[in-house]
């Protein structure tokens, strides 16, 4: 595998061919902020926080770095002043979805988001996707996925998985960015195999 020299934010960064923008840069030591990424995990772009401005022959455009493949002499610039809005913006409509993400405040703190610019709209999910593809992708049971489109799209686990799988795994918990899929799964849990206390407060 050959290794080819890029240069992100004045800093010459070498790297192996196949390797993400995303790869390289945290393979120097430079911070590109993402909340779907996973290196485990096949490129998914979802949150776009990790957007960056890369110049390739004189020509400048913007692409996420979890998907951009290095190149020869690519010039990538990652705190630009219109990527710093983009990326405001983008955790300022995430944060209407999980204000109390802390993860996400973190990263409000950073960019100076307004947690409160946009109405909530308290789905507690940003789909990014983290929680379906490892389950598919890693573990290969799928049982998690997305169900509706648009706005109602949502995370749902698989009952009929829930018990026999997810009960002894719970991988996918640790890399939920909101914090709740936790609550995801035990409602999805409690359909399964309904509490004591809960059956016998359906029997009165």
């Amino acid at each position: 595998m050959g290794v080819v020299t890029l240069t992100i934010d004045d800093k010459e960064v070498k790297a192996n061919e196949g390797m993400t923008v995303l790869e390289a840069a945290q393979s120097a030591g430079i911070k590109i902020p993402t909340l779907c990424h996973h290196e485990k995990l096949a490129p998914y772009t979802a949150c776009r926080l990790c957007m960056v401005e890369v110049e390739a022959r004189g020509r400048v455009k913007l692409d996420t770095a979890c998907s951009s493949p290095v190149k020869e002499n690519l010039v990538v610039r990652t705190k630009t002043e219109e990527i710093n809005k983009i990326r405001k913006t983008l955790l300022e409509l995430m944060l209407s979805h999980a204000p109390d993400s802390r993860e996400l405040q973190e990263y409000a703190k950073e960019y100076g988001a307004d947690k409160n610019r946009f109405e909530k709209e308290a789905s507690f999910c940003i789909h990014c996707g983290l929680c379906v593809r490892y389950c598919a992708e890693v573990k290969q049971k799928f049982a998690v996925s997305f169900i509706n489109s648009g706005v109602n799209r949502e995370i749902s686990f698989n009952p009929e998985l829930v018990s026999t799988e997810c009960w002894k795994c719970k991988e996918c918990f640790p890399l939920c960015p909101t914090e709740a899929l936790q609550a995801a799964y035990v409602l999805a849990e409690s359909l399964v195999s309904p509490s004591p206390s809960f059956q016998s407060e359906s029997a009165e």
